[in-house]
Order: C-alpha cells, then structure tokens, then sequence
C-alpha cells in the first residue's frame, strides 16, 4: 500500500466480474465483513477505506475535500488493479461516491447499489458544525454516539465503533466537508447503470423518503426497505442486504431460469416448480443460479456442446432418469439422434459397455418418444 492509495482488500475469483464496496463515514471495509465473503462467491470484491480511516492515509484528502475527490480516488484505485468497468455498492457516504460515479463516469459503473445514503444530506450546516467539532476536540465524543447514530436500540459492533474512535480528526472533518457540498439530485435523472436503493427503515440519519427520492429520479430504478435496520444495514442486517444485493447484481437465477426453460422445456421446468415445497426451494434456487445461471450460461462452450458433455457424464454416473431428460435437452440444442448415437457409443469406450447399453436403451426411448408425439 502507498501513501497515494486508498487501503483495500480484495476476495473472491480474480477472473470473477468486480464489484466494489464502500463504507460509511466513520467506519472501515469490516462493515461489509458479513456480506462481503457471501458476495465474493460471484464476484470479485473489492472493499476500501475513506481517507484516514482503516489502513487508507489521511493525507490522500484536504480540507474543502468533495464527494468528486472520493470518487477519483476510487477509479484511480480501479485503475490500479486493471479494473475498468465494474459494479458498486456503497453506505452513506460510500453511497454519494456510487452515485457521483454512476452520473459522471457512467462507462465505469454496470451497476449501482445505494444503501442507507441520500442525494444530498440535509445541507451544509449539519456537516460544516460537525467538521468543526472534529478539528477542535477530535472524535472521543462523537464515537460516545456512534450506537444511536448507526444501530437500532440494543445493537453494536464494537470494532466499527472503535473504527470511528481511532479515524484520523483531519481527514474525517475532511469528508464531513464533502457531504457538506454534496447535492446530486439534478444529475439523477442521468443515471443509466441499473441502479438498486436500500433503505434501513429505522436509519434516522436516511430515512427511506431519502432513498425513495433517488428510487423516483433514476430511470428504471428499485427500492427496497429493510425492517429492522438503521444507516448500518450491512452490519445490522446482513442477511436481508446479501439478498438485495444478490438479485440486484448477479441476476444468476433469473438468467439460469431463462437458459433452463431454453434447454429443457417450459413444460418440464413447470412441472419442477409446480413440486417445488419449502423443503427444496432452496435447492432449486441453487440449480437456477450455479448450474444454469453461471454455468450454462459460459459462452465458452455452446449449448450443443455442453448436451454432448452432459449425456457422457449422466452415463458415467448411470443416471438415466437425468439422462433421458438430457436426451430431450440435447434434441432441443440441436442434436440429431445419429449424434446423440455417436456420444453414447464414445461412452461405451470409457464408461463402460453395460452403462452405454442402459443408455442406449433410455435414449431409444425418449427418442421414439418424440417421433411419435
């Protein structure tokens, strides 16, 4: 790390689409630390530090310092590690960097989550008193309140209070300057990247009419209201968050849903939902989103070949109720029932005689099946 970039961490596949993630004013990159490991399943995640707070130096933020100056920072960091487009989620103040990205970088941004932030934050004043504080008597006593500020009644997180309690005083006055100037509203209707809002419906500091506001101005935009959540809604409400931010960014299920339909059938796939209990939902939603939303969906491979590969792995595994329903996949994709024959005679080479004549059997079957519907 050099004294001229901001602090950072990165988890998940480096081949893995990025999505960066930042903090609220006060914290550090712990505060994605119960979503952040779930998200780098999909991801690429790159949390990092506001000036002066975690491992970011101070001295990368003045006085008069504006959200603008933030959100340059951030792209030089993206810069750094050779990512040029990527999606972002951000609390508070890490939220006004999304949004100045998402209105004046709009070719960086593929997605956008706003989570317990504002288009502007109740003007300047506030924020201008509050500089002052910490520039004359440091941030002993705001840290005293940082549990009514952040959390509903009864919760904490120690180590993002002690996080605020140790922030550099010069560079966290600096970032109060920049929400002091911060008013984007204008530029909102401007704003292309698909784009998420999340509101902690107890967050005194911004509210959901704040979010709904953002939610209103941009083009195409959602609004979701976490219950039981203030203005740190990763911290307080992992789980709900995680959600959100799944269906926002990866999108997998749907897609894997659209592919499977493609591969199988409407009328297979209704059948599989119409089955679906409690009891397998949950499985069902990981078929939808890693087998066909991240793997069929790999353009490396085409859906012709994928069959082909597919039928010699059922058979190996002698999976045969699989394997006629991948036989009727396979003539979907556009294999002929001489290419389906060539697959499983290679089957029988290195999976074994006894398990290609059983395949051959069920293919013959599904086959006359369909010449005779």
């Amino acid at each position: 790390m050099t004294d001229r970039m901001l602090n950072h961490r990165a988890e998940g596949p480096t081949s893995a689409p990025p999505l960066l993630l930042g903090p609220s004013l006060g914290t550090s990159a712990g505060l994605w630390d119960k979503v952040a490991p779930e998200l780098s399943i999909t991801h690429r995640v790159i949390r990092w530090d506001l000036p002066g707070h975690g491992g970011s130096p101070a001295g990368l933020i003045a006085p008069g310092a504006t959200v603008g100056d933030l959100a340059a920072l951030v792209l030089a960091l993206a810069d750094t590690l050779d990512v040029e487009r990527f999606a972002y989620a951000g609390v508070s103040l890490g939220g006004a960097v999304g949004l100045h990205l998402a209105a004046h970088h709009p070719e960086r941004v593929s997605s956008l989550a706003v989570i317990c932030s504002s288009a502007h934050f109740n003007g300047a004043r506030p924020w201008q008193e509050r500089a002052e504080l910490v520039r004359r008597e440091g941030l002993a006593g705001l840290a005293e309140t940082a549990d009514a500020r952040w959390f509903t009644p009864g919760f904490t997180v120690p180590e993002l209070v002690e996080d605020h309690r140790n922030a550099d005083p010069e560079a966290y006055a600096a970032c109060c300057d920049a929400l002091a100037a911060f008013d984007i509203r204008e530029d909102l209707p401007g704003i292309s990247a698909p784009t998420l809002l999340v509101a902690g419906r107890q967050d005194p500091a911004t509210p959901p009419a704040h979010l709904r506001e953002i939610a209103d101005a941009v083009p195409g935009a959602s609004l979701t209201e976490i219950p039981g959540a203030s203005h740190l809604a990763p911290a307080e409400r992992p789980e709900a968050v995680l959600a959100a931010l799944r269906g926002h960014f990866d999108g997998y299920a749907q897609r894997g849903m659209e592919v499977r339909r493609q591969v199988l059938g409407d009328p297979h796939v209704d059948r599989a939902q119409s089955r679906q209990t409690p009891f397998t939902a949950r499985f069902q939603d990981f078929i939808s989103r890693y087998a066909w939303g991240e793997i069929w969906t790999d353009p490396t491979l085409s859906h012709r070949e994928r069959s082909m590969i597919t039928l010699t792995a059922l058979v190996a595994h002698g999976h045969y109720d699989e394997l006629a329903m991948h036989v009727r996949a396979a003539r979907r994709n556009g294999l002929t029932p001489e290419e389906i024959g060539a697959v499983l005679l290679q089957t029988a080479v290195y999976c074994g005689v006894p398990a290609a004549n059983s395949a051959f059997a069920t293919a013959q079957r599904v086959l006359a099946e369909e010449d005779g519907g």
